[in-house]
Order: C-alpha cells, then structure tokens, then sequence
C-alpha cells in the first residue's frame, strides 16, 4: 500500500520538474517515458501526457548509431557512463532537426538490476539560429521630463534645473525620482544613461537635447538645453 509520506513526496516532485525550464524526463529502464515536465514536451510541440509511453530511442537519434542502446546497458550494469549522448531529433510540428546533448543516469545514487532513468537534454543553438533579443520598450516622457533630463545630462545641479524649468528642487527631485522608479535605474547617472539608451536623448547634439518624437506633446515646448552659467554643474 502507497504511503501518504510517498504521495506527498512524487506530488512536490512532478510540481518542481513542471517549473524547471531545462527538457526532463523520468524513464523506465528501457527508455520508456513515464513523467516528462512541459519543457521536454515543447520540443516536441507537445504536451507532456502525450510524451508518456514514448521511448528515448524512438524521440532521440544519436550521433553516433548504437550509443544509446550502449549507454542504458552500461547503467544496467552498474556502470555510470562519463560523457553525454550527442543526439539530434526533430523539434516542433514543423519538424526543425535540432542538436544537444543528452544526458542518462539511474535515479538515486544505488544501482538496482533495473533502475529508473533520468533523462536530461541540453538544447544546442544551430549556428545558423538567431537568438532574438528582447525589445527595448518604446520610452516616451512629458516636456518637464525630457527637459529635466537634458539639462541633467548636460551636468547641471538640480538648483540649476529648477531655475530653468521653473520648478523648486523638491519638484524637479519628484520628477527625477519618478523616472528612475520607472526605468528601473539606481540613480542620476544611470537614468542620463538609460535616457540615451532609451532614445529619449540625442547621441549628435549638444547641449543635450530630447528627441521630439519621443515627447508628448513636444511642439508645445522646446526641449533644447539652455545655456548653463559657470558654477552650475555639479
């Protein structure tokens, strides 16, 4: 009879491999799949109930004929492989010939006559395969703000950017607080940067100065850096 002890254990087990992002599965000592978690069945386009029953001979194609045959019967021999299968198979409903390395050992530390398997895969990136990065998102600012950040990147005191724009230092400390809050940066200095990354600032002028586009309702104010006396840079 199953204990409540080994169903609590196999529950928090299966709920840790669905959250691992690495392909894996649990196999019988034939290469049969009994468990698979998402990520493994996504390389097939599929659903891990759909993996099960399934046999690793059958998903996977090594590189070199044979190795896997030979790399299960050393591990039913008590024998623990040193180097990773070299395999490819076809990926997805399109079926995209993908490369990796797949790794086999007998779950447990012992070495029963007939030990459950698990099956690990490391996914290879073709050569000719682009890794998208992610955008970066659209930045856009009010007319305080790019003229704010402007004259700060232009090296002015924030006393200095009060004076320009209009506002006290607590008002222009709230607006430089908000943009570093929302842009996720630590302080002054990385928010100039972020706002060149961003393209909120031009790279080809100075002083600095917003781009227009990036603005709203920029063609009410000009965002162009005034001119900033001596004294005022930090």
């Amino acid at each position: 009879m199953v204990s409540d002890e080994y169903i609590s254990w196999r529950n928090h087990f299966l709920l840790l491999l669905d959250r691992i992002p690495t392909p894996i599965a649990v196999c019988r000592p034939d290469g049969e799949v009994t468990v698979a978690n998402p990520a493994m069945a996504a390389e097939w386009g599929t659903s891990p109930g759909r993996l099960r029953g399934r046999n690793l001979h059958e998903l996977f194609r090594p590189r070199l004929p044979g190795r896997l045959d030979r790399h299960i019967e050393a591990l039913r021999l008590g024998r623990r492989p040193r180097h990773p299968i070299e395999v490819r198979w076809l990926a997805g409903a399109g079926g995209v010939e993908r490369e990796g390395e797949l790794l086999v050992d007998p779950v447990g530390d012992g070495f029963p006559p007939s030990p459950m398997l698990l099956a690990v895969l490391r996914v290879r990136a073709a050569a000719t395969e682009t890794i998208p990065r992610p955008a970066e998102p659209v930045a856009e600012v009010s007319v305080v703000e790019g003229h704010i950040l402007a004259l700060a990147a232009a090296g002015a005191t924030t006393a200095a950017i009060g004076k320009a724009v209009g506002l006290t230092v607590d008002g222009v400390n709230y607006h430089l607080t908000r943009l570093t809050r929302r842009w996720r940066v630590p302080n002054r200095t990385a928010l100039v940067a972020k706002a060149y990354v961003l393209g909120v600032l031009s790279t080809r002028e100075w002083p600095p100065a917003t781009f227009p586009q990036r603005t709203r309702g920029g063609a009410c104010r000009s965002t162009q850096s005034p001119h900033i006396p001596p004294g005022s840079t930090r």
